[in-house]
């Protein structure tokens, strides 16, 4: 660091200071910046991190390199200190890395414009209808790919400062000042969602590396199941003595079945002597806990002619899962939730939401409105943590990572919510149906953060609490210089009136309302006590008005009014209890803003998508978090019919929000949404769309090849220049993409592959299944008819067969392509050597078409099935009669005839 010329005189000519003389006085010769010098010199390197203050620079003699505005009594303020350094980091990708890519997405962006005008000017006479259609599909892929390519321009990675967040929230021998967070867990069917598998993810919840009274799991069983209750009893018991073990060795990850599966050496870094045998009980005792859930499992197979029947005697209340009773039990938490070593453990709370018939209750987004609403009245945490049941925490301090965000003074106030990326267990090494997802969650959503934020993808998602009730964020306060005009007019005093009218304005309540706008600012309130609400502010606030907004809870609304969460000290477990049944019940969100301004927003399958599209629309920003170690991991589908079936639930969600009036084509241009992160929006709702172009253009190779026509004329070498150009710049974006994410180009290309496998099947299922619901009415489900496998083995499930109606179009794609490549063979091998030069560019639009539906071949002709056998011996039959009808090969007189040649009369 350079010092000031009047400190150092000249190489190791240090000028004394004076006490009596300097020692008090503010600037260079303060006391306090020879402290905070004395301090830097001791800082290790790896700390010496540069410190982003937002006040305005110093105005003392060594103002820019030290902050000389402190006073001279200081005890931690040292400018280096590294309680006063940000939570966190934004490092952008290197310029030697991204300029290039951005440089060939321009170059790409213009070839791709000549190459479209070239084919809009250059019809094709004899093929007008083939031409037609496969311009029109490339001008929707070219729209398509900007939508996509552009969000991507601004990547960004993040780091984050645990230590830093130690130092400042969680100092030893302090009280902990770590924000609370209530966490969610949602479950519907047990046969589907193994109680064990949701155990785990309650276990590692338990476990976290978090303050345990700042940490509530909320399970939300939405099928009302008795074996969901009684696992999670056993599971609260097991609890007992996991935890402590987990915090104990500091073990990793703290889901049992995961961690005992690891084949790692688990003695790495143990120096505890009794550590082997702890593991060792511990083990016998999870097995045991798998035996007691495996019972609970087979007796659920049979459900009783009277109904499940409670260990008190008393009916299970859930016994009818359409009409039942609101259900709230605490198993653990701060009256007596005790560990094996007598330490407190989290709060561990069963929740299943009142259901009756005739009300509508709109599904997991519903589940997790009332779990808002539950963890509201009974802990209140300023921040959620939504996971599915197959997501457990896989580093104990992903909450942390997260905190380094939502807590940082600076930027934790416009955040949202903190997005983890989904990583998976229990795939293939080959990632063959691209389960992963890499491409996305490694590309898209860091190009998302460098912009307003990545989207929701509905788990592993941390969320600010007052984001979820429908407020905006705090606007910035813009410093500006003032200009010419400014200073000589006054513009700023008019200015500052202005701004005095505006919230002034802003503090009567008018009749037509924004709804992107909050009935009241946040920070004009600390709590419920004490807030001091004069009268115009009361008439905002009125309990009349909050009520309409939140439904008919005081203890509710008054939570709401609570910016740091926590639940007033004078009320009793049982009246919150009370109060948690009330705001579960079927009719509590009717007439509120529920679903359409507060929480979880109702109106498509995949409610995670809208309801992250709103916050943004509202001027909210989002962080996506990849710490070293995936924070959560979770198990996905990796046979071919279900991860179809999962991409089909995405895809009609998407387009149920196309159809909406939430659509980013035309929704909240009056809010403070960028124009990239609309484009990604207006991309996550229209990719189901490209799915009819897709199967057009995939058609087409077959139908040139079996009519002898083609889709592009005869081209000059000007146009082939633009036409070997424009892939080139397809390749160059892949690779230099591939270069600055780090994702393999095995990823890419399965990625690659299975967008045209979801988009012929899913995607198209999905957006006439989309139409038919939104302007029908008629909700269509396609039905799954499965044929399991006998053996087992690694990734059995992989070869395992299940045949779906999804799989029609892809199949009947690979068929005709099949077919056709033989028959343009024939007919070209028979029609001689002048034939084959236009052969060759329909051949190589076939075999695009066949290489990315390889890996649809390669799973029906997996081990194990038989429906391969049946494909293959369909396709070679229909090749040969295409073949001999269309070359019209005479097999007795072997006289050859071709479609466009006259008859030779050449006897071969």
């Amino acid at each position: 660091m350079a010092s000031p010329e009047s400190g150092i005189r000249g190489k190791g000519n240090i000028r004394l200071v004076d006490p009596a003389r300097e020692f008090g006085s503010s600037g260079f010769g303060n006391v306090a910046w020879k402290e905070r010098i004395d301090g830097w010199k001791i800082k290790p390197e790896k700390n010496a991190v540069p410190m982003s203050v937002s006040n305005a620079p110093s105005e003392g003699r060594g103002g820019g390199d030290f902050d000389a505005s402190t006073d001279v009594v200081m005890d931690d303020s040292i400018l280096n200190d590294e309680a006063r350094q940000p939570l966190s980091r934004k490092v952008s990708i290197p310029s030697s890395r991204i300029n290039p890519y951005r440089m060939v997405i321009v170059l790409r962006l213009v070839i791709l414009s000549i190459f479209l005008h070239y084919r809009i000017t250059n019809p094709v006479p004899n093929a007008y209808v083939l031409w037609l259609i496969s311009v029109i599909c490339e001008i929707w892929f070219a729209i398509s790919w900007i939508l996509d390519q552009f969000p991507k321009w601004l990547p960004v990675n993040r780091e984050t400062y645990l230590d830093r967040l130690a130092l400042r929230y969680d100092r030893e021998g302090e009280p902990y000042q770590l924000a609370a967070v209530d966490i969610f867990v949602s479950t519907v069917d047990p046969l589907k969602e193994p109680p064990l598998v949701t155990a785990n993810t309650v276990l590692s919840i338990l476990a976290v590396d978090y303050p345990v009274d700042k940490v509530s799991c909320y399970v939300s069983d939405d099928g009302a199941a008795m074996l969901t209750f009684e696992a999670l009893s056993e599971t609260s018991e097991f609890a007992r003595k996991w935890v402590p073990f987990c915090k104990k060795y500091s073990i990793e990850p703290r889901a049992p079945e995961w961690y005992f599966a690891l084949k790692i050496d688990y003695l790495k870094d143990k120096v505890q002597p009794d550590f082997v045998k702890e593991r060792r009980a511990m083990k016998r005792e999870y097995e045991e806990f798998k035996v007691r859930i495996n019972g609970l499992v087979a007796k659920a197979q049979k459900v009783p002619d009277e109904g499940w029947i409670m260990q008190d005697g008393t009916p299970w209340p859930g016994n009818n899962t359409r009409d039942h009773p609101g259900m709230i039990q605490v198993f653990l938490g701060h009256s007596g939730g005790l560990d094996s070593d007598g330490n407190e453990l989290p709060r561990l709370v069963y929740v299943s939401r009142e259901k009756r018939p005739g009300f509508q209750h709109h599904k997991k987004a519903g589940a997790m409105n009332a779990l808002v609403r539950v963890s509201a009245v009974l802990t209140n945490g300023p921040f959620l943590l939504n996971l599915d049941c197959d997501h457990y925490i896989n580093n104990s301090k992903a909450l942390r990572e997260a905190m380094c965000f939502l807590m940082d003074p600076n930027l934790g106030k416009s955040v949202c919510y903190v997005q983890f990326p989904q990583r998976f267990d229990g795939i293939d090494k080959n990632d063959r149906y691209a389960n992963r997802n890499t491409v996305f969650f490694d590309i898209n959503l860091r190009g998302l953060d460098g912009i307003q934020g990545p989207v929701y993808v509905g788990t592993g998602c941390v969320f600010n609490r007052t984001a979820l009730y429908g407020y905006e964020p705090p606007l910035k306060p813009k410093h500006k210089k003032p200009g010419l005009f400014s200073s000589c007019f006054g513009g700023s005093q008019k200015k500052s009136s202005k701004s005095s009218k505006k919230d002034s304005s802003n503090k009567k309540s008018g009749k037509h309302v924004n709804l992107t706008v909050p009935i009241y600012n946040l920070e004009d309130i600390e709590g419920v006590e004490g807030a001091g609400f004069d009268d115009e502010n009361s008439h905002l606030l009125s309990q009349m008005t909050l009520e309409k907004r939140f439904g008919q809870s005081a203890v509710f609304v008054a939570s709401t009014l609570m910016e740091n969460g926590g639940v007033p000290q004078s009320a009793t477990p049982e009246s919150l209890l009370k109060e948690a049944i009330h705001v579960i019940s079927c009719g509590y969100e009717d007439k509120t803003d529920w679903g359409s301004e507060i929480g979880w927003i109702y109106g498509s399958v995949t409610e995670d998508i809208l309801t992250g599209f709103k916050m943004h629309a509202r001027g909210w920003r989002s962080i996506y978090c990849m710490p070293p170690r995936p924070a959560f991991k979770g198990s996905a589908p990796i046979n071919l019919s279900d991860r179809l079936n999962q991409v089909l639930r995405w895809a009609l969600g998407s387009v149920e929000i196309l159809f909406s009036r939430h659509c980013p084509i035309w929704y909240g241009y009056s809010g403070r949404l960028k124009w990239l992160e609309r484009f990604a929006y207006v991309n996550t709702t229209i990719y189901p769309i490209t799915a009819i172009p897709l199967l057009a253009y995939c058609t087409l190779p077959a139908v040139c090849l079996l009519t002898g026509k083609f889709i592009i004329p005869q081209i000059s070498n000007i146009a082939s220049i633009w036409f070997i150009s424009l892939f080139l710049s397809i390749f160059a974006t892949g690779i230099l993409e591939m270069r600055w994410s780090g994702v393999g180009i095995d990823e890419w290309w399965r990625n690659e592959q299975f967008w045209v496998i979801g988009g012929v099947s899913a995607h198209l299922f999905a957006v006439f299944q989309g139409l038919l619901k939104v302007l029908a009415g008629i909700d269509t489900n396609f039905t799954v008819t499965s044929k399991a496998s006998d053996e087992d083995g690694d990734f059995a499930e992989l070869y395992m067969f299940k045949w779906t109606t999804l799989l029609i179009p892809p199949t009947t794609l690979l068929i005709i392509n099949l077919v056709g490549v033989v028959a343009g063979v024939s007919y070209a091998i028979n029609s001689g050597y002048q034939s084959w030069g236009p052969l060759f560019g329909k051949l190589f639009f076939a075999f695009w078409v066949i290489i990315h539906l390889y890996p649809f071949l390669k799973g029906l002709m997996g081990r194990q099935n038989r429906m391969p056998t049946i494909v293959v011996v369909w396709a070679i039959l229909l090749a040969s009669i295409f073949s001999l009808l269309w070359v019209r090969i005479d097999p007795f007189t072997t006289k050859v005839t071709g479609p466009d040649v006259e008859q030779c009369g050449i006897n071969c």
